[in-house]
């Protein structure tokens, strides 16, 4: 390594190191596969050629491409086009060996689906003989399914309903269609339909939510990958936490799967699985506390056999036709790697590998609807604490933090600080009524669980008091201009990056997938339950902030849309608050590698700044005041 890239620091290194994501490959062509890479610095789709070797740009576009399928023989790749980062285009098509004279792709590749003007994606199923499934969602219209049978000149509307849906799977023969919807309303629970694509009718109903006190969500994993076999494999939650089974659409029959490891214990937390090619096994993905493991269900003995993976997270998973299995695999502590359960690494990104991180540690802490969970990581050599602590915030709600290699909080550990997840309740992976206790008092659950975890930080000597950070990006973000209002003596500062702000306005202008699932955790609209959204909106507490706040946002993000970030910054600088703001030309954060370099510089400069002025003004205010120290 040259004098020049050893200077480089290693949490640059880490964002700059080449990433490759779990090769998606072709059912009935697998030496053909898909990938995204950032190798020249952007996040874009490649086509690998297995059989020789060869790797191939498919995409290149400033702002990035990451949504991309392959048909099933392989010949076509099918990327979405949007515009800057604001996810509403369109579908294009490219062969896979490349354009004229091996050409990559621009907006000059072909519309897939000519005629369907441009929307948010709810789904692609592309079959084997042509046949092509369409989903699109857009404010005017809801869900509409567009099907173009092979030689059809266009696509006709199959499906449309103003609730948020979207494309389940394709039969292996085409002719039958799964739908994911939420027609009763429960953006949260979703159901599914099976239909003839030959007419329309419908075939099988699978609805848990409709006339039930407790809602149950079911969700499409696939039909079985052999001709004329009509099972489904969907996930359900009737037992508190998601799981498979599989259900038979032509008869009604539904097959539990009892998974049990081979010492007969079953397994906690949320299940997932796929088919094996063939139908007659299962991969099943367990993820509990944060992390994830695999295993081979066969199904003729229900036999459950683990599958050789280290300690950390399984970021996917896929079985190939030749029994192996492959995983995109990392840990808090080292970086991503394609591997097989054969014990090789199948790809790696080119370059140099990026440097390491510090392992996590787990906290379970007493909350008020539970014990919460965090993951805790201490800056490595640099003794017991406390330190200059940075909170930082996972996004979705439903989503969670897990055991994985992730550069930006492996940054702020270099940096001096250290790093506490927090997985809240709304947060998967504990159980459904962890995921669903957000409904009526949405933000503030979350934030008083992050309350509990914070007082652990302080009180068991890991976190400075007077050096806090609350951060996240999305529903973090959100979650970090809340709790500054709310918890306005908790934190010395605050970094929100494309958050909610301003929550009437952010439901005006968001995607339509949003707005179902606001109504859903809200109980209606901003017009039906206002003091709702009143009570949950960062807005309505900005005269409470009492420290510095930075903030990013996307120019083009439909999620958490630009205007009320606006309206949220316009009434920081009205009340003289000290603020920051970031604004850039993408969506809901950038594909593009430098730009993420540059937002993470932005706030770690942010906090240093404002940390050492207020150690090196001894401030009275007990979350902003320092020790003199540098931090």
């Amino acid at each position: 390594m040259s004098e020049e890239k050893s200077a480089v620091p290693a949490w640059e290194q880490r964002f700059r190191a080449a990433r490759v994501s779990l090769p998606d490959w072709a059912e009935d062509a697998p030496d053909r596969a898909l990938y995204v890479s950032n190798a020249t610095g952007t996040y874009e789709v490649y086509a690998w050629d297995r059989a020789t070797g060869t790797h191939r740009r498919v995409t290149d576009r400033p702002n990035g491409t990451t949504d991309a399928e392959l048909s099933p023989d392989g010949a076509w790749v099918w990327w979405f086009d949007d515009h800057d980062g604001d996810e509403f285009g369109i579908w294009r098509r490219q062969p896979f060996a490349g354009g004229p004279e091996g050409r990559e792709a621009d907006a000059r590749d072909e519309e897939a689906v000519p005629g369907l003007a441009a929307s948010y994606s709810a789904g692609l199923a592309l079959g084997r003989d042509g046949t092509v499934v369409v989903g699109r969602s857009t404010d005017e219209d809801g869900t509409t399914l567009h099907l173009r049978r092979p030689g059809a000149a266009e696509a006709v509307e199959i499906y449309r309903h103003e609730e948020y849906g979207g494309v389940g799977d394709l039969s292996y023969d085409s002719t039958l269609l799964a739908i994911d919807h939420t027609e009763h309303g429960d953006a949260m629970h979703s159901a599914i339909r099976v239909v003839h694509l030959s007419d329309g009718s419908t075939v099988a109903e699978l609805d848990e939510v409709t006339g039930r006190d407790e809602p149950r969500g079911v969700a499409c994993l696939g039909f079985a990958p052999v001709e004329g076999d009509t099972r489904l494999l969907v996930a359900h939650q009737r037992t508190g936490r998601w799981e498979p089974m599989i259900w038979d659409v032509a008869t009604g029959a539904e097959t539990a799967l009892p998974l049990r490891d081979e010492q007969g214990r079953e397994l906690p937390g949320d299940v997932s699985a796929q088919w094996r090619p063939g139908a007659e096994a299962l991969l099943v993905e367990h993820e509990y506390e944060a992390r994830s493991e695999l295993f081979s269900y066969t199904l003729a003995d229900g036999r459950l056999t683990r599958l050789d993976t280290p300690r950390g997270t399984v970021g996917g998973a896929t079985a190939r036709p030749d029994g192996t299995v492959e995983y995109l695999w990392s840990s808090a502590a080292e970086p991503s790697a394609v591997r097989s359960t054969t014990g090789t690494v199948v790809l790696r990104a080119p370059g140099a590998v990026p440097p390491g991180s510090v392992p996590v540690e787990d906290a379970w802490v007493d909350g008020p609807g539970g014990r919460v969970h965090a993951l805790v990581q201490r800056p490595a050599g640099a003794g017991e604490g406390p330190f200059p602590t940075v909170f930082e915030i996972h996004g979705g709600p439903t989503h969670h933090d897990s055991d994985s290699f992730t550069a930006g909080p492996a940054a702020w550990l270099d940096h001096g600080f250290a790093v506490v997840r927090v997985n809240y309740r709304g947060s998967t992976g504990y159980g459904q009524a962890w995921t669903d206790a957000l409904h009526g008092r949405v933000g503030l659950i979350e934030l008083e669980d992050i309350a509990a975890v914070r007082e652990w930080a302080v009180t068991s000597g890991l976190a400075d008091p007077r050096r806090l950070v609350l951060s996240g990006g999305s529903w973090g973000g959100y979650l970090t201009l809340l709790g500054l209002g709310v918890q306005p003596d908790s934190w010395a500062l605050g970094i929100a990056a494309v958050p909610v702000a301003d929550y009437h306005a952010a439901y005006a202008d968001e995607m339509e997938a949003l707005k179902s699932l606001d109504r859903t955790l809200f109980g209606g609209t901003p017009e039906e339950v206002p003091e709702r959204f009143t009570a949950s909106s960062p807005l309505s507490y900005v005269e409470q902030v009492r420290v510095p706040v930075y903030i990013s946002a996307g120019v083009n993000d439909p999620r958490c849309p630009i205007r009320q970030i606006e309206n949220y910054v316009e009434r920081l600088e009205q009340l003289g608050k000290p603020h920051e703001v970031y604004r850039y030309d993408a969506g809901h954060g950038s594909l593009v590698v430098e730009e993420r370099i540059k937002q993470l510089r932005l706030e770690i400069d942010f906090a240093r700044r404002h940390l050492d002025a207020a150690a090196d003004a001894g401030s009275g205010n007990k979350a902003g005041a320092g020790d003199g120290g540098s931090v």
